[in-house]
């Protein structure tokens, strides 16, 4: 069984060897106290055993979360999950190995969620077969796993990889993680709404349809909505985003001398809007040993299940 843990839910599926999903589900992630989400987790991971009893019996689990540690089977200090947050609102370390163990009796093995979607990417996706790349996760916000010789690098805690939380933006905008100008604050569902807010406000008579919402319930999707509709502020939403996450790109790529870099998530369904700037950026930032040698590709699998697919196979 693969589980994706999410900012906003949490998709869980049973997996074949041959990495078929045969059954899925998924449960909303907004809990705000920890027994209520691990019930509901359960809950359904119970379900899916019971549904799928007859193809075979689930081996072991294993979870994909933000903060996820591979070597200790928690999540530490996750900023997007609030039910990973104590007594006084602040978010802390959760032993979600142990405590789906014991409530399932099964195995269990956590790792951060972007390892887990560049696992299932090299396994099943547009990286198979490589050795070296870098996924890139964009959604809620920003995360990353880098594969060095066809290995995850966990480095020696079990973090290695915030890529999310590098510098953007020097003292940019404020991120949840207490630092300033983090790439997630510009290049998430996040960010995007932020940077739509920002162009609205700076540009008060320049028409947009984004204007028929209000300024805080701007989402994402209404930003990609508009930009469908030829929006200019939607537009230059995108355009700034790419050329941020380019220039980002352009220094992960200093340090790991990746084959490719692929993007991942809801956020790069907008590519078409996007792709162009980001890879000029990334281009012109680049040293030129790597000039137009690096692959910027997109995930092939559908939706979560690379993520998943990923997540599964820490459980084999």
């Amino acid at each position: 069984m693969g589980i994706d843990v999410g900012g906003q839910s949490t998709k869980i599926g049973v997996v074949t060897a041959e990495g078929e999903i045969i059954a899925q589900t998924v449960i909303s992630s907004l809990q705000t106290e920890l027994i209520d989400y691990i019930n509901e987790l359960t809950k359904a991971i119970k379900g899916l055993i019971a549904q799928t009893a007859e193809a075979g019996k689930v081996k072991g689990i294993g979870i994909g979360a933000p903060n996820g540690n591979y070597y200790k089977g928690t999540v530490e200090y996750a900023p997007n999950l609030k039910w990973s947050y104590d007594a006084e609102g602040k978010p802390t370390v959760v032993d979600l190995a142990a405590l789906v163990k014991s409530f399932t009796s099964l195995p269990v093995t956590v790792t951060n969620d972007a390892n887990a979607a560049a696992m299932g990417e090299m396994a099943y996706g547009v990286a198979r077969g490589m050795k070296n790349f870098i996924m890139i996760t964009l959604g809620t916000g920003v995360g990353s796993g880098i594969v060095v010789n066809g290995e995850v690098v966990y480095g020696h805690d079990g973090f290695a990889g915030e890529l999310g939380h590098t510098i953007a933006v020097r003292d940019g905008r404020q991120c949840n993680c207490g630092l300033k100008g983090c790439l997630e604050t510009y290049c998430s569902a996040m960010g995007v709404r932020r940077t739509a807010q920002k162009l609205l406000m700076a540009s008060p008579d320049v028409k947009s349809p984004l204007r028929d919402i209000d300024m805080e319930s701007i989402s994402a999707k209404d930003v990609y909505d508009a930009a469908e509709k030829g929006d200019e502020v939607a537009l230059d939403v995108f355009r700034t985003t790419g050329q941020i996450l380019g220039r980002s790109l352009a220094d992960f790529v200093k340090f790991s001398a990746p084959e490719a870099i692929v993007l991942f998530g809801g956020l790069a369904k907008a590519k078409k809007y996007f792709h162009d700037d980001l890879v000029a950026a990334m281009e012109e930032n680049q040293l030129q040993i790597w000039k137009g040698r690096i692959k910027v590709l997109y995930s092939s699998l559908k939706d979560s299940d690379a993520a998943i697919l990923g997540a599964s196979a820490l459980a084999w």
